[in-house]
């Protein structure tokens, strides 16, 4: 006899539909699993013959298969483990007949019988809404997760035997139901630290709140002990708050990679990831055997800080062209291949020499020329090209770090007037920050007075501008202008623009 159900397959962030099929015939007990199966995939059958037993089912003295189609999808992970279970459970008459119809399952097996968590579950519930499966067995530790999908109906269960229970009725199942918004109006503040613990730095601060405003990346260069770190981590703090469907996408992101807890339904704050400067670029971008997201994908609408930069491989900076560019990430290996949304801030730190001292007025630089300049040429062009915003952090007086005067403004007041100048680009119809604007839209967002046209024009030719530089200068002048609330774009905005554009000491 030949029992069937559903389950959903990981492909990166992408899914498909797997049919398990589990054929039960007489013969020498044996037990195999078929259909491009990954290790993880093999080792189903010992969890799943000793979860049968520990849950007081029979296990079936015949030779069974476990076919997972369309056999050329490559099968990864323990989340097949239930479905296997459940269908051997059909197939043996330990199941009603009918109760796997138009059911899907996810789920690690203990050897008790108890279900562990599985990494994707919120994907795997999407792609359930959207087959139109009547309903998804999930382990209770990812029920949370996979019940913030409308459309699906979604059951947790403890183990094996809840499982059956539930499917046949004799345990009652209360649909889980879960409130993005509600979970978001909930959350903690912001742990990220308050912008008015920093002393000094005007310049900076200033560049963050533009960043902040316009999802612009930025470039700190200055000596050791500046506070580049500092400000680099309550970047976060003054981003606007998360909207429902920016949470379920960074969500989605940390399912996939297995950064949930247990019983986390929401990514309720924006990610901040500060690689060491030792990752190799498919850490960086993303990569594997199986393709996996990178760093990039995990600080998805969140903060990507790379501190000492330039300690960076050249190899793993400029694997950062296309997502910078472009806000995707495509992996291809010989396992599959896959595409990961990349759509972080980036922020960049960095020392003007090895030594950090270069252009310190209190310190000498002791590097030699030579090292230096090999130093500073780790950022090629092309990437320095792609920074928006570079600003240098001097060493700070005494006086700043004395903690004499008045504290720095709030990071809540900084985050109202980021928000603020988020909803004039809204308004203007558009769908994304200032910094992810094509060319077009960004000039037509702008609309140059006559004066900053000529500003331009006279920048271009001393910044020796590129055309992407150009139009990165006119997006970052965008962005100043929300903030200063003008429709638009005069020269004293472009001019600012163009000071963060010619600011820092690398690349």
């Amino acid at each position: 006899m030949v029992a069937r159900m559903l389950s959903p397959a990981l492909l990166g962030l992408d899914t498909a539909t797997v049919e398990v099929e589990v054929d039960l015939r007489p013969g020498l007990p044996g037990f195999s699993v078929v259909g491009l199966p990954d290790s993880a995939v093999q080792e189903a059958r010992e969890r799943v013959r000793s979860g049968l037993v520990n849950q007081a089912f029979a296990l079936p003295a015949q030779r069974i298969v476990a076919n997972l189609a369309p056999a050329d999808i490559r099968k990864a992970g323990p989340q097949y483990d239930l479905p296997i279970a459940l269908a051997v459970l059909s197939g043996s008459g330990q199941l009603r007949p009918g109760a796997l119809a138009g059911t899907g399952a996810i789920g690690e097996l203990a050897l008790d019988g108890a279900l562990r968590p599985v990494a994707g579950a919120l994907v795997m519930a999407e792609h359930a809404a959207r087959r139109g499966w009547r309903q998804l067995v999930v382990p209770a530790a990812n029920a949370a997760e996979a019940a913030l999908v409308p459309g699906i109906r979604v059951l947790g269960v403890r183990g094996l035997r809840h499982a059956v229970d539930v499917l046949e009725g004799r345990c009652a199942a209360t649909p889980v139901a879960v409130d993005a918004d509600a979970l978001l109006c909930a959350a903690a503040p912001e742990a990220s630290g308050d912008l008015c613990e920093v002393r000094g730095q005007g310049d900076a601060r200033r560049a963050l709140e533009i960043a902040a405003a316009g999802g612009h990346s930025l470039l700190m260069v200055g000596p050791p002990g500046g506070g580049k770190t500092m400000l680099a981590r309550r970047l976060p703090g003054i981003m606007p708050r998360l909207r429902a469907h920016e949470a379920i996408a960074i969500t989605r992101v940390h399912s996939v990679a297995g950064l949930l807890g247990p019983g986390e339904a929401l990514v309720t704050h924006r990610p901040f990831r500060s690689p060491h400067h030792t990752i190799s670029a498919p850490g960086l971008v993303g990569g594997g055997r199986v393709p996996r997201p990178g760093e990039i994908t995990l600080a998805h609408l969140g903060v990507l800080f790379l501190d000492e930069v330039c300690a960076f491989s050249p190899t793993a900076i400029d694997a950062l062209r296309q997502p910078l560019e472009e806000g995707c990430i495509d992996i291809a290996r010989a396992a599959g291949s896959a595409r990961f949304p990349a759509e972080p801030l980036l922020v960049c730190a960095g020392n003007p020499c090895p030594c950090g001292h270069a252009g310190d007025p209190a310190r000498a630089c002791t590097c030699a020329p030579a090292a230096a300049d090999a130093y500073r040429a780790r950022i090629s062009g092309p990437i320095a090209d792609r920074i928006d915003l570079r600003v240098d952090i001097p060493r700070l007086d005494r006086d700043a770090m004395l903690h004499d005067g008045a504290p720095g403004e709030p990071s809540s007041a900084v985050r109202s007037r980021v928000e603020r100048a988020r909803g004039m680009q809204r308004d203007r119809g558009q769908r994304v920050a200032n910094a992810r604007l094509g060319a077009a839209s960004a000039r037509e967002a702008a609309a140059l007075d006559r004066a900053a046209r000529a500003l331009l024009g006279t920048a271009i030719d001393r910044l020796a501008l590129t055309a992407r530089g150009c139009d990165r200068v006119i997006r970052v002048a965008r962005t100043v202008a929300d903030l200063g609330g003008s429709t638009r774009v005069e020269a004293d905005h472009l001019g600012e623009a163009l000071r963060y554009r010619s600011a820092g000491g690398l690349g």
